[in-house]
């Protein structure tokens, strides 16, 4: 019975060499040039350590919503594309419509000006 899994422990194991090697071979191979730009932390386009009620801009929000809705469209495309054969045309109207939604949504963002940085 365990050697049904040596494959799995053969892939396991290649899988953290490969890993192993590729990340010791970027600390050897790559150039260490440190500057205080490298080395500040960034967070959300401010100093992290200023007056917390400073005010910033809510662009930054605007575009990790709308990160967050693509990437939840591709989470449901998966799925229904795989089984799109079994549940026929209900299942395409049904995405079609939603992937319809999402457009209008962006259409909406892209004309009130939200996808521009000045």
């Amino acid at each position: 019975m365990l050697e049904n899994y040596l494959p799995v422990l053969v892939f396991m194991v290649v899988g953290v060499a490969i890993g192993g090697i590729m990340i010791i071979l970027g600390f050897i191979l790559s150039p260490n040039r440190p500057d205080s730009e490298k080395l500040s932390p960034y967070e959300c386009g401010f100093e992290a350590f200023e007056d917390a009620r400073m005010k910033f801009d809510v662009r930054y929000y605007l575009v990790a919503i709308l990160f967050i809705i693509f990437d939840l469209e591709i989470a449901f495309l998966f799925p229904w594309a795989i089984v799109l054969g079994d549940i026929g045309m209900f299942g395409y109207w049904a995405m079609a419509i939603f992937l319809g939604i999402l457009v209008i949504g962006f259409i909406y963002e892209w004309k009130k000006g939200a996808l521009e940085w000045e």
